[in-house]
């Protein structure tokens, strides 16, 4: 059993109920087989073998991958799975996302959303992700996030594809008059070696989709793999590359029209006063709509272009009404000390913290407090969304993370049943949990219903998106070590305070449902990092949110609790006298995964070396996500400017699909956290954002960027996530790096605070 440390009994209990919730909804309703959306679809001459296959009689197999494209390779990946096991090269197969469907259902997001460690195997845990994948199997939620996607579909696609190839050796045996056994596939073909007769896939496929195995298929062994486990060119690369229309902004259907959106910029605002006379009597311009929700109040206009709506749209002339309650900045950090001054619920709780602090001389302590701001998604592609109502059916085309969602929010502001709502998943420019919303869809909806059923394109401008984001929220933590003789923690005590993302995204998705009070995401990456210390304390308090709306964001809460972990652990080495990466290796000396990142980083940047009097390098570790990652930042100075040299990745993620996708993965997550780290931050006067737009919510620049050498591992016994894993360790090593140059501890972001960047 690997344990992080026991969790406490109001914890337990919560996890406990979700388990036991899941287990009620019933083994009939587990065991059930989710109906198949492809057989209703299934054009002529194309056979249907499950959800995840289908092959015609000519022309290329097509391979449902269930998941969003938006950059991180899920495409290729989920597809490897299923050609591995049919045993054809990725150049024999189209990829499809696939309908919105309950067969597309994501059980290991939330089998992972316990409040344990992924490498807590022990009873309890694995019975809670047992309850929750239940859970998951009974909610049906088709949906792209928490680095899940190979995860949940490593054995059930491989599964789809051994299923196809076993029907059509099976339809190839009968067609034979020999034992099934006997034949071998590749690349397509079905082989009987004794005669050496090859018949293809196509030719087999309606009759062998009737084939009704008597047995599960045995997977094939990673050393039998063709595909899988090496580099694969990536299926989206040419549409990218070539321009094609693939994106959601790039849908165009006969007979469009166009609009763009306005919302009250103050939340939970409404309209005052609004004047359309000179909007409407530009040139083309159709019709303003007024837009009332439970997810904001504004107004659409409807245009000839995209060009004409946004023009029109500026001219409105518009008041909006504003909340009796008013975010700023200073309401925000007022709420996040009087959260963190109080209690908490304890995540972890190891030891007897309160009796060792009790004695603590002030020499062994340290103590600091850390904050980091409110975070917008900024994706490239902004928010927009298509939509056509009409004889009572709703079709939307949308960039986004959840289609079961997306169709259930849009059916009901339809006022349709969801059977007559479809969602056609478009690649994504971009995400980080934001397309995990609705309100983009919802709007567009709304605007499809003023149109007497001819389609229209929403396209959000950057400065909508950017103030009407559901941010990554604020966080702020106290934290304390007592450390004993040899300089080492004895005892460690964290407490962290942020608005709860699940108190206000669970409104927005269902409006009637009750909402918890704890939310694990205030703490993950800080009560779950494998770090063995005799009295060691993590509590979480859900601070009081003022009114700005919060959501996902790439690494969820491993992304400031990283921040917070390490850059303390950090302080901790320092106060004790002992080196970073010798404090993590003797803290974690139980997880070899761990250590093994540990040490192959601090041998990739050569850690130990002496540096030049302007260079420094720091050092960051977390587990996140199931994967484990180790990291080191070199920065140098010239003339009072930081500037970043370059980064180091170590990461074991037990199991690695396709090297090349995830080392991408990796730099992406790393360089995503340094810009947050050194930049970005949103702030909040007179009840709305004031950042509007790139000019001043600052991205790491390109000539910014460092030179990233990443390596991978594979000896985590169980396979981690890939997409989120390289955030969290970046802003503590980059941070720290900064403290070991010039001596200033920093313990708010974004660094830029305090620091030039060159």
């Amino acid at each position: 059993m690997s344990r992080a440390g026991k969790i406490t009994r109001r914890v337990f209990l919560g996890a406990a109920g979700a388990a036991a919730a899941g287990l009620a909804v019933g083994y009939y309703v587990y065991r059930r087989p989710f109906p198949n959306p492809l057989e209703a679809q299934a054009g002529e001459g194309e056979a249907v073998f499950n959800p995840f296959v289908k092959i015609p009689t000519e022309g290329p197999i097509t391979v449902i991958v269930p998941r969003a494209e938006m950059g991180q390779g899920v495409t290729t990946t989920l597809a490897a799975l299923i050609a591995e096991e049919l045993d054809v090269r990725l150049d024999q197969v189209t990829v499809e996302h696939g309908p919105a469907a309950s067969a597309y259902a994501n059980i290991g997001m939330l089998e992972e959303g316990v409040p344990f460690p992924r490498f807590d195997d022990s009873t309890i845990a694995e019975m809670m992700r047992g309850g929750m994948g239940v859970v998951g199997r009974f909610l049906a939620m088709q949906a792209t996030g928490g680095s899940s996607s190979t995860t949940d579909g490593f054995t059930r696609m491989r599964q789809a594809g051994a299923l196809a190839r076993e029907a059509l050796k099976a339809q190839a045996a009968r067609r034979w008059q020999v034992d099934a056994a006997s034949l071998t596939t590749a690349e397509g073909f079905v082989t009987n070696p004794a005669t050496g007769e090859t018949v293809a896939y196509g030719e087999l496929a309606l009759d062998a989709a009737r084939v009704d195995l008597t047995a599960d298929p045995i997977l094939r062994d990673p050393a039998e793999w063709k595909l899988l486990g090496r580099p694969q060119p990536r299926l989206d690369m040419e549409a990218k590359v070539t321009g094609a229309p693939i994106f959601g902004v790039d849908v165009d259907l006969p007979d469009m029209v166009f609009a763009t959106i306005r919302m009250n910029p103050h939340f939970g605002g409404t309209i005052r006063t609004l004047d359309d006379a000179g909007s409407l009597a530009m040139p083309g311009v159709e019709k303003l709509v007024i837009i009332e929700t439970h997810l904001g109040n504004g107004f659409g206009v409807i245009a000839r272009s995209t060009w004409h709506a946004m023009r029109a749209a500026d001219a409105v002339q518009v008041e909006w009404e504003r909340p009796d309650r008013a975010v700023d900045d200073d309401a925000i950090w007022a709420g996040l000390e009087a959260a963190v001054a109080g209690r908490g619920s304890n995540f972890r709780d190891d030891g007897d913290v309160e009796t060792v602090f009790a004695d603590a001389p002030r020499e062994r302590m340290v103590e600091a407090e850390y904050r980091v701001p409110f975070l917008a998604h900024a994706a490239m592609e902004p928010m927009n969304a298509t939509a056509r109502f009409r004889d009572g059916e709703l079709d939307v085309w949308a960039p986004n993370q959840s289609p079961t969602l997306t169709r259930m929010a849009c059916a009901r502001e339809a006022g349709i049943s969801q059977e007559n709502c479809r969602v056609h998943t478009t690649s994504l420019g971009g995400a980080f949990g934001r397309r995990l919303e609705v309100d983009y869809a919802v709007y567009a909806t709304r605007l499809a219903m003023e149109t007497n059923g001819r389609p229209v394109k929403v396209t959000w401008t950057r400065e909508e998106d950017m103030t009407h984001d559901m941010y990554r929220p604020a966080a702020m933590g106290r934290f304390r070590a007592r450390l004993g003789e040899d300089g080492m923690p004895q005892a460690l005590d964290m407490k962290i305070a942020s608005p709860s993302i699940i108190a206000s995204l669970l409104p927005r998705l269902y409006p009637r449902l009750p909402v918890p009070g704890s939310d694990t995401a205030i703490v993950d990456g800080s009560f779950n990092q494998p770090y063995s210390i005799a009295n060691y304390r993590v509590s979480g308090v859900v601070a009081d949110n003022p009114g700005v709306p919060v959501g996902f964001w790439r690494a969820v809460g491993n992304s400031f609790n990283g921040f917070f972990h390490e850059a303390f652990m950090d302080e901790i080495a320092t106060a004790g006298g002992i080196d970073p990466v010798e404090l993590r290796l003797s803290l974690m000396a139980d997880h070899p995964a761990a250590v093994g990142v540990v040490e192959k980083v601090a041998d990739m940047a050569e850690w130990s070396a002496s540096l030049p009097a302007n260079r420094a390098k720091g050092f960051a570790f977390a587990t996140s996500f199931g994967s484990w990652v180790a990291e080191i930042v070199e920065i140098s100075e010239t003339e009072g400017r930081i500037r970043l040299e370059k980064v180091w990745i170590a990461a074991d993620v037990g199991r690695a699909l396709d090297p090349s996708i995830i080392e991408a993965q990796l730099m992406s997550g790393a360089l995503f956290g340094l810009s947050a780290a050194m930049f970005e931050e949103v702030n909040f006067a007179d009840g709305r954002a004031v950042q509007t737009n790139f000019h001043d919510y600052d991205p790491l620049r390109i000539h910014q960027s460092p030179d990233v050498e990443v390596a991978i591992l594979q000896n985590a016994p169980k396979m981690g996530g890939v997409g989120e894993i390289g955030t969290p360790p970046a802003a503590p090593a980059l941070a720290n790096a900064i403290f070991a140059l010039t001596g200033k501890r920093i313990r708010q972001l974004p660094l830029a605070r305090e620091v030039d960047f060159a």
